[in-house]
Order: C-alpha cells, then sequence, then structure tokens
C-alpha cells in the first residue's frame, strides 16, 4: 500500500454555528461544502486548506465529551503549518483566543504553539517556511 498523503480529518463539534465561524471566520479555511442532513439532525461541513487537505466538522446532539486533554488514546491534535507562528499567534490572541507561549521542537529546531477549538480540542501552529510547504 502506498499511501498519497491526508485527504481529510473529521471533526465532531457541540455548537455548530460557533465552530463554523471558528473555522471559517478565525482560522479561514474555505467553505468546500455545507449539508444538513436532517435524518441525523446533523451539519456536515467540509473545508478546506491551500494544499488540498480538508476537514469536515460535523454536529450531532448531545456528542460526549473528549475524555481528557491531550493525552486521551487516539487523535492527540491537529496541527496546522503557518509561515509565521508569532504573527499568527498575534492574529489569534487579538480575536479573544488563548495561545500558550511558543515553544521550539528539540528536534526540527521549528517553533510551535497550541490552542483549542471551541471544544477544546488541541490545535497546533507549527512553523514551516513557504517552500517547505507541499502545494497542489
Amino acid at each position: 500500500m502506498q499511501l498519497q498523503g491526508m485527504h481529510h480529518v473529521a471533526i465532531i463539534c457541540s455548537d455548530y454555528a460557533r465552530s463554523r465561524s471558528f473555522y471559517v471566520d478565525l482560522l479561514g479555511l474555505q467553505v468546500i461544502a455545507e449539508h444538513y442532513r436532517q435524518a441525523r439532525d446533523s451539519w456536515k461541513l467540509d473545508l478546506g486548506l491551500p494544499d488540498g487537505t480538508q476537514i469536515e466538522l460535523f454536529s450531532f446532539p448531545a456528542p460526549p465529551s473528549r475524555p481528557s486533554r491531550p493525552e486521551a488514546c487516539g487523535l492527540r491534535h491537529l496541527s496546522f503549518a503557518v509561515a509565521d507562528v508569532q504573527r499568527r499567534k498575534q492574529q489569534l490572541e487579538s480575536q479573544g483566543v488563548a495561545v500558550e507561549d511558543i515553544r521550539v521542537d528539540e528536534y526540527t529546531g521549528r517553533r510551535f504553539t497550541f490552542f483549542a477549538d471551541p471544544d477544546g480540542l488541541p490545535l497546533e501552529l507549527y512553523e514551516v517556511p513557504d517552500q517547505m510547504r507541499p502545494r497542489r
């Protein structure tokens, strides 16, 4: 088997309008498609990143909470590549988002920081120069 890359990551949110605004208006992800699924009382929002990777944002009635942060078994966090971590950190903070102090990856020497989505899902900004990011 030869995997070609990451296509999408699925996220279940507790408040669709709040999470939609966070990912679209604050983080700037592009809306690809949006559907209300009446039989499930659920929204499905497909969001795109510039490299072609997608996030599927779902809402369901009364989803269970995440067991712990961040060391629950399963997905630990999502990491977004950015050219300038400091600049993006300041942008998030100016919108009222709590962002951790910037750290340096001991193995790569790259800067990174963490923040959370409206449901507490850990998100990371990881500094990767433009020329090193894959494009589609």
